[in-house]
């Protein structure tokens, strides 16, 4: 059966608290990419660029969409009858789209998640957009590793939680040092996956691909 949840936000802000602050309107925010425009050089009245601030701000909408979802509200429905499924369940090579919060630039990349049931399991979906809800805003990699690791944690409490993210960030190949090709990866271990070593073991050699996982036979 179902089984909803209801539990203290984990780590991050809350849609609700980042909301009481005043959110200027679309219109104040074309105002503001006019002025970027003109700050560049250009005229943001000329042909090309009249639709510009329009379509900016409606870009920055879907870019940072997760500033207007709750986590913990997509984690709320869960599934008890698993047929006493105990073992690590994993979703790998999810894609992932941030903004470096430094420069405003995208981060792509891609994440790998797994956990070790205890009690209830999610939909693989809401993996997904848990990802979703914490790379749609202005990030650094280090945080929003952490920041997914914990919410799942704290509100699946399953045995153990594991995440790797590796992505390449436009801050660091398109300007500043120029290093185009390279990636950062990071990761996050939390209760068996920290504490175990063969849980661990496990859960990494799962991400990397088909044979790469221990055969039991």
């Amino acid at each position: 059966m179902d089984t909803a949840i209801t539990t203290g936000h984990p780590q991050g802000s809350t849609a609700n608290d980042l909301n009481k602050r005043r959110r200027p309107s679309k219109e104040e925010a074309e105002a503001a990419v006019r002025t970027l425009i003109e700050w560049a050089g250009d005229d943001p009245d000329r042909e090309g660029l009249r639709g510009t601030p329009d379509r900016v701000a409606r870009a920055y909408q879907e870019f940072f969409a997760g500033y207007d979802e709750d986590p913990v509200a997509l984690l709320s429905t869960t599934f008890e009858e698993t047929e006493d499924y105990d073992e690590m369940i994993v979703l790998r090579d999810i894609r992932l789209e941030s903004h470096c919060e430094h420069h405003l630039v995208p981060i792509i990349g891609k994440a790998h998640i797994g956990y070790l049931p205890a009690e209830r399991v999610v939909g693989i979906s809401k993996l997904g957009r848990v990802i979703d809800v914490f790379a749609k805003r202005m990030q650094i990699q280090e945080k929003l590793t952490s920041q997914v690791a914990h919410t799942l944690y704290d509100v699946l409490k399953p045995h153990g939680v594991g995440i790797v993210i590796e992505a390449a960030h436009q801050c660091m190949t398109t300007r500043g040092v120029h290093k185009p090709g390279v990636k950062m990866v990071t990761s996050r271990m939390l209760g068996s996956f920290r504490d175990d070593i063969t849980v661990r073991k496990q859960f990494l050699d799962m991400i990397k691909g088909p044979g790469s996982a221990p055969n039991n036979a």
